[in-house]
């Protein structure tokens, strides 16, 4: 069966997803036709475990899906991975017949937490969540950024707790819900078709049976089961983005030609420079993303670190390979046929995606200096 995903998800991109890209970043408009396609192939409930009806893929199979997505189109590969990371939560701690809807492709899920009054202190929520007079739980919330905002089917959704201590709890909120409303378009410079829009709840009533975790423990569930999946795969993005660049960009420098002097622009010595310090660095975050991932099957002690620095990593790898692509590929980069300067924007959006790249770096520090990686904890 999953030779047959692998090939499914090959002739999406390539029938789909790839004929799809220029449009939907021209246009901003959500990848619906790639998402649907990918949910027939079986590719968004490949991380569903098989009890389920999944296909129980984990962060590696995530990851190369991922990679393999970001290649063909930034904003598709953003709705996946998204989608992707609210699974494992989902698959511990929610109900059973949304998990069957996710593995037979019919359901999209993704990550509510960036808020406008946190900003992208994902980790201090600022919504709330109060008992309500018919028993259920009314959610208030001002979400900033929320990836496939009002087309996914469900967020997993962060507020301050209930009744209990801590700092966060998890909810299930299906995107139906009253009350529950896009507040706003995206224009964005990169990643046009993520649907990355803000959400506002009001007066939402979800039962507390739609609590995902304990009450209270939302940041242990989110730090356990999310972050990993997020950090992981949001370095498989970036790792693509690059890889992207560096194919469009041999691809251009070994065609074009300096007639007068008979000879391609990779003829260079300053060109093959830059097409070299690309290749060079592309390889190496994707060395650290696949021991990263090698890390945590193996529970390694140093996993928790490598997860903190493959998003870092590869972000800022991504931005400086779109970069020297730009200049490498010169005048013709700019021209959106060639492709270079679509994943040059798309990249930008790793490094302030939270955590950010510099809480990251802070984060890394702190651990590596015997601290707690937050204050409090």
């Amino acid at each position: 069966m999953s030779d047959q995903l692998w090939q499914a998800l090959d002739e999406v991109i390539a029938n789909v997803v790839a004929p799809q890209a220029q449009l939907v970043d021209q246009q901003g408009t959500f990848p619906s036709k790639s998402m649907e396609a990918l949910g027939e192939a079986g590719v968004l409930g490949a991380t569903v475990p098989k009890a389920d009806g999944g296909l129980g893929f984990g962060l590696a199979e995530g990851a190369v899906i991922t990679e393999l997505l970001s290649q063909a189109c930034g904003s598709t590969a953003m709705v996946t991975m998204m989608h992707f990371a609210a699974v494992p939560v989902l698959a511990a701690h929610g109900p059973r017949d949304v998990l069957s809807q996710i593995a037979a492709g019919r359901h999209l899920s993704t990550l509510a937490f960036s808020e406008a009054g946190s900003r992208s202190h994902f980790w201090s929520p600022v919504s709330t969540a109060s008992a309500a007079a018919d028993g259920q739980v009314a959610l208030n919330a001002r979400k900033s950024w929320v990836t496939s905002a009002g087309d996914a089917d469900s967020y997993v959704w962060s507020s301050k707790p209930l009744a209990a201590d801590g700092p966060m709890t998890l909810w299930l909120v299906p995107a139906a819900t009253a009350g529950v409303r896009v507040a706003g378009p995206f224009d964005g410079l990169g990643l046009r078709g993520n649907g990355s829009r803000p959400v506002h709840a009001e007066n939402a009533r979800v039962p507390r049976t739609a609590m995902l975790g304990a009450d209270g423990a939302g940041l242990d569930v989110a730090m356990q089961l999310t972050l990993p999946w997020f950090l992981v795969l949001n370095a498989a993005f970036s790792v693509g983005l690059a890889e992207a660049a560096v194919r469009e960009a041999i691809s251009h420098l070994t065609s074009a030609r300096l007639e007068h002097l008979g000879q391609t622009l990779a003829d260079q010595p300053l060109v093959r420079r830059d097409i070299g310090m690309m290749r060079l660095r592309t390889d190496a975050a994707r060395a650290m993303l696949t021991d990263t991932v090698t890390a945590l099957d193996a529970g390694r002690e140093d996993a928790g670190l490598r997860v903190l620095e493959v998003k870092a990593v590869a972000a800022e790898t991504a931005i400086e390979v779109t970069d020297l692509a730009m200049k490498a590929c010169g005048g013709a980069a700019f021209r959106k046929d060639l492709g270079v300067e679509r994943r040059f924007r798309d990249a930008r959006a790793a490094r302030v995606m939270a955590p950010t790249t510099d809480h990251l770096t802070e984060f890394v520090a702190r651990l590596s200096c015997g601290m707690p990686m937050l204050d409090g904890a």
